[in-house]
């Protein structure tokens, strides 16, 4: 064999991974579950009772403060990271010091990394980032969540509330509320992985001290809720938005004739293209690349005008460290604003509704 041999052979069975895993995935959100998922059922009977072992294993260890988790019970993105950034905004409102934990999906490392608007997305992962950028909350990254809320807390005394980003699974930290977050497609045909989209079984009605919150223009589960609506601001050059300037609805006008090309690395990307579209861009292109993608390369050409891209994609894109290729493109950024309704903030305000005095 050849010295190709190998690395052929390791490309092809990587491609038909891919293809089987995108097949399966096609599956989860058909319901009734097709008799391709029903097929499945005996292995999902088997992620269930170890689920159930992981989770009897992990005994809670309680803080000397609140803990709020937010999660989703479906694999892959549903609005946890935006529904972070609200929550935090809010309990800032209420008068709490909160301070985010988060495991950093995609980071190099396990262990615990105060972020900052100095780190780097593979440091940290991408979404502790943004919510640092978004909020200016301290944000602490760790694969122990007890031991990242600890570390937190001893290096930000002010802290009086911890708020988990994508902890839901994660047991072993203790907490008070939860907030579980569903978008448009709900929880998919019902079951468990590998035969549907479900990390754990969707409950037959809403746990005590649990609230849900929909990234959806409607309610997509049996489970009482409260709607968050999504809008993107505005449009602002990439320089400006790490500098945290404001968009600029004007610069929809300025390319609503023009050839674009919006790309996104984020795991609903059409939800992303559109939102553009929306915007009246009569010659958009789309491109949509693996959750968390890392830019290592620019992945457009370089004869690209003008491209737009998400938040989350921004963080890996800091102006003085893109590849001298770039050449003549701009890139913008498209700021989401998720806002939950009112009567979402009023239930966590009962919640917390002051924090301690100190």
């Amino acid at each position: 064999m050849t010295r190709r041999g190998p690395a052929l052979h390791a490309g092809l069975a990587t491609r038909l991974a891919t293809r089987l895993s995108a097949a399966l995935q096609r599956q989860w959100w058909n319901n009734p579950p097709t008799w391709r998922a029903q097929a499945l059922r005996p292995l999902a009977g088997l992620y269930a009772q170890l689920a159930r072992l992981h989770r009897w294993r992990q005994r809670p260890q309680a803080l000397d403060m609140p803990v709020v988790v937010i999660g989703n019970l479906i694999v892959g993105g549903a609005g946890k990271t935006p529904t972070t950034i609200a929550v935090v905004r809010l309990l800032r409102a209420f008068g709490w010091h909160p301070g985010v934990v988060s495991r950093g999906h995609g980071r190099r490392s396990d262990a615990i990394l105060a972020v900052s608007r100095d780190s780097r997305a593979i440091d940290c992962g991408d979404e502790p980032l943004l919510i640092r950028l978004r909020t200016g909350m301290p944000v602490m990254v760790g694969a122990d969540r007890v031991a990242t809320a600890r570390a937190l807390c001893a290096a930000h005394p002010q802290v009086d509330i911890i708020v988990a980003d994508d902890g839901l699974q994660h047991h072993r930290l203790a907490r008070d509320l939860e907030i579980i977050v569903f978008d448009e497609r709900g929880a998919g045909n019902g079951l468990l992985l590998p035969a549907g989209p479900l990390r754990e079984a969707l409950p037959g009605r809403i746990p005590a001290r649990t609230l849900v919150l929909y990234n959806a223009q409607r309610v997509t589960t049996h489970l009482p809720g409260w709607l968050a609506s999504r809008r993107l601001r505005g449009l602002m050059p990439l320089a400006d938005w790490w500098q945290g300037q404001a968009a600029d609805p004007a610069h929809w006008r300025a390319l609503r004739d023009a050839p674009v090309l919006a790309v996104a690395g984020v795991a609903a990307p059409e939800r992303f293209f559109a939102m553009l579209r929306e915007q009246g861009l009569t010659q958009l292109q789309t491109l949509a690349l693996p959750d968390h993608h890392a830019f290592d390369d620019l992945p457009w050409p370089a004869s690209t005008a003008d491209v737009i891209v998400t938040e989350k994609d921004a963080v890996k894109l800091r102006p003085g460290a893109l590849p001298e290729r770039i050449g003549a493109t701009r890139i913008w950024v498209a700021p989401l604003d998720f806002e939950p309704e009112v009567a979402f903030a009023a239930a966590l305000k009962r919640f917390y509704p002051n924090p301690p005095k100190y």
